[in-house]
């Protein structure tokens, strides 16, 4: 049975962009990125089978896995020493409550870790990613200039980044990217989001969601000032300036594929095919993102505070793991109802209507 559970791993950088890199890319690209999908491709996720786990047999994965949840240790960090999964966590260098190193990546993981975990509980009232205080754990160094970062259902993973597709150091560095994938958490131990099509385009989204509010909150921004930007300045210059725009979807970087309506939806095949990207997760959350967009800066304000209620709610009451984009349209126009009133209720069903989600 668990072997049905078992889902490929959610990782920050689109699959897609890896393959094109990996196919048309110069020579430095083309071995990053191979590299890159190799490693990957090589780490079956964890993530489904933990989070089912949870929320079926309410089993504390963090214990089972080693990982203290005490409310003495809200976050620890690990050096992975440059190597691969048989070695993680890796070698301990941060405990929570110490001060800072000198290994910035280090102190870059365990801050953004430290700022998701605050974000959740004094915005949302949630106790770290399973509501119970679980520890987030977060190992820095992985592989060989590895690009890419993961969560792979129990702890944080980052790669140092090539310099050839993400910047030295910018995995880390990225504040949305942290929260983006601690996320991933969030919805596994909740909706359970099956990583597939449009299900997996809405667990792709929802991490980019908290991923901007996270990022939002921490720099004080309103809806209207926000650059809904995820990822900004973590690819190198000449592939783009991010990996995702919430607010205009399909240019962030050269070749982005995403659409913004639902007539423009890439109908792609799960097939293992990086190029396909899991049916389109990466793809098609462009559209659940522009909606996203358009109820928050339609509501004004800060975005956390009715439209990021709004999609919590939703997502950890309302989802199931093989909603579609018109059940999670209609959940959130439900909660905003309930949670608020008309006029958000409005302004949330505009913006679906306005990306082709609702009618």
């Amino acid at each position: 049975m668990l072997r049905n559970l078992c889902r490929p791993c959610c990782s920050i950088a689109p699959p897609d962009l890896l393959a094109r890199l990996a196919i048309e890319g110069d020579a430095t690209q083309r071995e990053a990125a191979v590299r890159a999908l190799a490693t990957s491709a090589a780490i079956r996720s964890q993530r489904a089978v933990m989070g089912r786990l949870n929320r079926q047999l309410n089993l504390n994965i963090g214990q089972m896995i080693g990982f203290s949840i005490t409310p003495d240790r809200r976050l620890t960090v690990y050096d992975n020493q440059k190597n691969g999964r048989s070695f993680l966590p890796g070698v301990r260098v941060r405990d929570w409550g110490q001060p800072p190193v000198k290994d910035q990546a280090v102190n870059q993981a365990y801050d953004g870790s430290s700022a998701t975990y605050e974000f959740y509980r004094d915005v949302l009232q949630r106790n770290s990613l399973d509501g119970a205080g679980m520890e987030l754990v977060s190992s820095v160094h992985y592989g060989v200039a590895f690009d890419n970062a993961f969560w792979d259902g129990g702890q944080m993973v980052y790669g140092d980044g090539s310099g050839r597709i993400f910047q030295v150091g910018g995995l880390t560095r990225a504040l949305d990217v942290i929260a983006h994938e601690l996320t991933h958490g969030v919805t596994e131990l909740t909706a359970g989001l099956v990583y597939s099509k449009q299900s997996g385009a809405l667990n792709e989204s929802f991490s980019d969601v908290f991923g901007s509010l996270v990022k939002q909150y921490s720099l004080k921004q309103t809806a209207a000032n926000a650059d809904w930007l995820i990822g900004e300045g973590i690819l190198v210059p000449q592939l783009g300036k991010a990996l995702r725009s919430m607010s205009h979807p399909g240019t962030a970087y050269s070749g982005d594929r995403q659409p913004g309506h639902m007539d423009d939806y890439v109908d792609l095949p799960d097939d293992n095919d990086p190029r396909n990207d899991n049916g389109g997760v990466h793809i098609n959350s462009g559209i659940p993102n522009h909606a996203f967009y358009l109820a928050a800066t339609a509501l004004g304000g800060s975005a956390w505070e009715k439209a990021g209620k709004i999609w919590y709610t939703a997502l950890t009451t309302r989802l199931r793991p093989n909603t579609q984009f018109n059940e999670a349209a209609q959940a959130t126009v439900d909660v905003a109802g309930s949670l608020f009133s008309a006029t958000e209720q409005t302004a949330v069903r505009n913006a679906w209507q306005e990306v082709g989600v609702l009618s």
